[in-house]
């Protein structure tokens, strides 16, 4: 296949990238100079180009039909001065980006990513693939670079914060969603909603109920039948006694991997049991609210000892679906999908029509009833 053609796109930039409108430091300049050599202007041109527009022309290529909606287009950079990476760690303004022979790099991002307008509320995520220029220093304990693009994600985790797209991690090919049988509780319409941005995102979802011990295992069964009838894959585990801790790190090995979770529920705990030199910091759940401590503040990308990558994320107490309309929910469930065109209504909402299938298959214990609950949550709640 040959390479993609070379293109001069019109890119869309935020507010920011133009200088301001209207000029304040008529003083500080006049203070300083003075307007005794300024000519005064002589006419004035307002028109869509120049120092007023949002819009630039940049060489690149346009995303491709397919690919996940992102900057839309990718930027050229030249190939001899840029190395590829990957992005360990996004902290504020610096992303720790890992070569391909291992080095470490703190690197800055390009100021062109930054002010593109886009939805995304950060332009570079854990575990994106980026193209990094090596920028070279005094000091030669410090590895610093410059993040020039950001190659195509798939596989990308994502959810809303404050109306923006908020992507927690890129480029995986599973997620584990951790959960916990007690301390805290178990929150079923989380993993719900985590199940839909996987299904939507294409990425391999697995249950994992850790703290089986606190529990009687056998008081699980309703939860883990529903979901394992669907044909998710559904792990009862223990950091505490190991119980289940084979099956999870085979699970982990040779794959691109991410935990995700609500705070509490022990996912540093089970990587440390996976792999003891990882030595992540780990705390007790709060005796008061039983609600964990937020012990990781940042997502890691890390490489274990089994082979394979996985990503750490802090503890998620709301987890708010990106770009998914209500009419979309019930195709993400899939124990609802198969009922959705039996239907009497072709445009049923499956709450209060009469002829529904979807309503008749609760009725007669075919489908479960809290899984129908959590759709009417997030058809007519979160969603509307």
């Amino acid at each position: 296949m040959g390479k993609k053609k070379k293109q001069q796109i019109r890119a869309q930039f935020r507010k920011n990238r133009s200088v301001r409108a209207r000029r304040t430091d008529w003083t500080r300049e006049f203070e300083q100079h003075g307007f005794e050599q300024q000519d005064p202007a002589k006419e004035e041109r307002i028109s869509g180009k120049g120092e007023l527009t949002r819009q630039r022309t940049v060489c690149g290529t346009a995303a491709e039909e397919g690919e996940e909606p992102g900057l839309g287009i990718h930027l050229d950079v030249d190939s001899h001065c840029c190395r590829p990476g990957r992005v360990l760690c996004v902290q504020g303004l610096n992303s720790t980006v890992e070569a391909e022979d291992g080095t470490l790099y703190q690197c800055a991002t390009r100021r062109l990513l930054k002010t593109l307008s886009t939805d995304q509320r950060h332009v570079v995520a854990v575990g994106d693939r980026v193209a990094f220029r090596v920028v070279e220093n005094s000091d030669a304990r410090t590895r610093e670079g410059l993040i020039e693009r950001v190659e195509p994600r798939h596989g990308s985790i994502c959810r809303t914060s404050r109306g923006r797209q908020h992507v927690l991690v890129a480029n995986v090919d599973q997620v584990l969603i951790i959960t916990s049988a007690a301390e805290p509780r178990i929150k079923p319409n989380l993993i719900d909603r985590l199940l839909i941005t996987a299904e939507k995102s294409g990425v391999r979802p697995v249950v994992c109920i850790n703290k089986c011990d606190l529990i009687e295992p056998a008081g699980l069964a309703p939860l883990v039948g529903t979901y394992s009838q669907m044909g998710y894959d559904v792990l009862l585990v223990s950091a505490v006694t190991g119980f289940g801790l084979d099956r999870l790190r085979r699970r982990l090995t040779d794959r691109q991997s991410v935990v995700t979770g609500q705070s509490g529920v022990g996912k540093s705990s089970l990587l440390n049991r996976i792999d003891p030199s990882l030595d992540l910091r780990i705390s007790a759940v709060s005796a008061d609210t039983q609600k964990g401590r937020h012990t990781t503040t940042n997502a890691r990308l890390i490489r274990l000892c089994c082979g394979g990558y996985v990503v750490d994320t802090p503890g998620i107490r709301q987890f708010e679906l990106w770009d998914v309309i209500p009419e979309e929910v019930a195709g993400y469930f899939r124990d609802l999908h198969p009922y959705v065109n039996l239907c009497r209504f072709p445009d049923c909402t499956h709450t209060h029509e009469e002829d529904c299938a979807i309503k008749d298959a609760v009725a007669d214990g075919r489908l479960d009833e809290r899984r129908y609950e959590s759709y009417c949550h997030l058809f007519t709640g979160d969603l509307a």
